[in-house]
């Protein structure tokens, strides 16, 4: 009953703004695949969106997903700098580890309605 509850309060003001934390979990996802330019989009909407999501739940999602950019961005640059030396092969692959082990944690939290962590 107190799960109802709770689903009731957070809906209204998650709905149209947990969708689009979806989306951008999705696009951090494919990125994997595809490149780095679905993480650019991923990030370009936390930032126009980061007004509406103030405040809420899901404004955590938000933070964890732009410091999720951020962290990658600087070390697959560092990764990818470093190949030449061998060490940035095994830097690229434990970023990508560590990408899909954020985007797993925060889309599991954001289909049970959690803020993630601070």
């Amino acid at each position: 009953m107190n799960n109802e509850w709770q689903k009731q309060i957070k809906a209204p003001i998650g709905t149209g703004l947990q969708r689009l934390a979806t989306i951008v979990y999705a696009l951090q996802a494919v990125s994997l695949f595809t490149g780095t330019l679905t993480l650019f989009a991923g990030v370009i909407i936390n930032y126009v969106r980061w007004e509406d999501v103030q405040g809420s739940w899901i404004e955590s999602h938000f933070r964890w997903q732009t410091r999720t950019f951020w962290y990658t961005l600087v070390w697959m640059v560092i990764g990818g700098i470093t190949t030449i030396f061998l060490i940035g092969w095994a830097i690229l692959l434990a970023v990508s580890l560590w990408l899909i082990y954020r985007i797993v944690k925060g889309w599991v939290y954001l289909s049970e309605q959690r803020p993630m962590p601070s």
